[in-house]
């Protein structure tokens, strides 16, 4: 075997093909050993698969959009197939010679959990490798009856889904709360109103209870990792802003999910907008969550999103960003005032700079509505299957792939 035929050569950073969803990861670093390698070459195909959809693509389309050579693309696709997740899709038009066989993802192959335990509401979803949520549950959630009370409700709420959800072919649960949390560590730290749950590994007491493997993050990263998945480039900046029971932000910038150096990036509720406003749940005065709250709570929204807007403003004036998305129930029950109430902000914003030629920073309603979250914490188990940079994932789900 020459060297040219081997994986451990690293795919080529190219610029991503039309098919691709996102950026290929950057190459693992220096004496990275051949198994991370094959994980690196393996993740960069099936993203390449899922992207190309049912229509499928060939070995050949798959090195070229890899740097990978067809020998090295082959034996990847034949580990696939033997683990079930890659399928003959029929054959291209010949242009002389073999008609090329396409190849495509069998999305059914192996399915993830997402769950997101808000504050008084569970939402947990069965999605499969394409992303398509095959079933979803929604029941009542008391955060401040307890961790045996929460896992005893989560556990009920699985065993409630479809069979698909108890079999083998689950790769693991993503779970996405309310934060602060350490998501190295899958431990939830000082939530607002609810301070018992300091300290308290989340991540490990569900692994425990479910029997499977599990990663933990904020709701609003994880709905962020989720949204990031649709970007046509897979390199844009945005903001989503959840503003539901609490409000808080996930931030994709240049592509990636941005967590902090502490993972704590995000807490954007408790940016303080009024030094001698009303107390905040977190024991500071003036936070922007305590005053659209507030505003929402006196069935005031276009002031909420006045209020929220004046935040949205600093957050871009900060970053920079492309656009901004809004989600959570309290933004879902009123989308057209808070839309309008972000984006006239952002406007002011830039009459003030006299940016009066730059296009306009987009607002939208985030696609995926009340279940938007537990979309994206289930992405947080199938992103690093498919190269999605900063998504580590403790199971064997890669691992089964190599």
């Amino acid at each position: 075997m020459t060297s040219h035929d081997s994986e451990e050569r690293v795919a080529a950073p190219a610029s991503a093909p039309p098919c691709a969803t996102g950026p290929a990861p950057a190459p693992p670093g220096g004496g990275a050993g051949l198994p991370a390698l094959r994980g690196h070459n393996t993740a960069l195909v099936l993203g390449l698969l899922r992207a190309a959809g049912p229509a499928g693509v060939s070995r050949l389309e798959l090195a070229a959009h890899t740097g990978l050579t067809p020998q090295a693309v082959s034996k990847i696709l034949a580990r696939l197939r033997v683990a079930g997740l890659v399928a003959e899709a029929g054959r291209r038009a010949s242009t002389g010679g073999k008609p090329p066989t396409v190849l495509r993802l069998v999305p059914e192959a192996r399915y993830a959990i997402g769950l997101h335990l808000d504050r008084d509401e569970l939402t947990a979803v069965l999605t499969d490798l394409a992303g398509r949520t095959v079933a979803a549950r929604t029941a009542p959630l008391d955060l401040g009856a307890g961790a045996p009370a929460v896992l005893d409700t989560v556990a009920g709420q699985l065993a409630a889904l479809p069979d698909e959800a108890r079999s083998p072919r689950v790769l693991g649960v993503g779970a996405a709360s309310p934060g602060p949390l350490d998501h190295t560590d899958g431990v939830l730290r000082r939530v607002t109103g609810f301070p018992d749950w300091d300290g308290f590994p989340l991540r490990d007491a569900l692994a425990g209870r479910l029997g499977l493997p599990v990663v933990l993050d904020k709701d609003t990263n994880a709905a962020a990792l989720g949204l990031a998945r649709r970007e046509p480039d897979g390199r844009g900046s945005f903001a989503y802003l959840h503003l539901g029971t609490g409000l808080g932000a996930g931030l994709v910038l240049g592509g990636a999910l941005y967590r902090g150096a502490r993972t704590g990036a995000g807490e954007f509720g408790h940016q303080v907008l009024q030094l001698d406003g009303p107390r905040c749940g977190c024991g500071k005065r003036g936070c922007v969550e305590a005053l659209c709250l507030d505003r929402a709570a006196r069935d005031e929204p276009a002031e909420a999103a006045r209020i929220l807007g004046v935040a949205a403003a600093n957050l871009v004036e900060l970053l920079d960003i492309d656009r901004v998305l809004l989600g959570g129930r309290t933004v879902l029950a009123s989308p057209d005032t808070y839309v309008h109430g972000v984006a006239e902000a952002l406007a002011e914003q830039a009459r003030i700079r006299g940016d009066g030629g730059t296009p306009a920073i987009p607002v939208a309603v985030a696609e995926g509505g009340a279940q938007a979250v537990a979309d994206g914490a289930a992405h947080l188990v199938l992103a690093p299957l498919f190269g999605a940079p900063g998504t580590p994932f403790g199971g064997g789900a890669a691992a089964e792939l190599r």
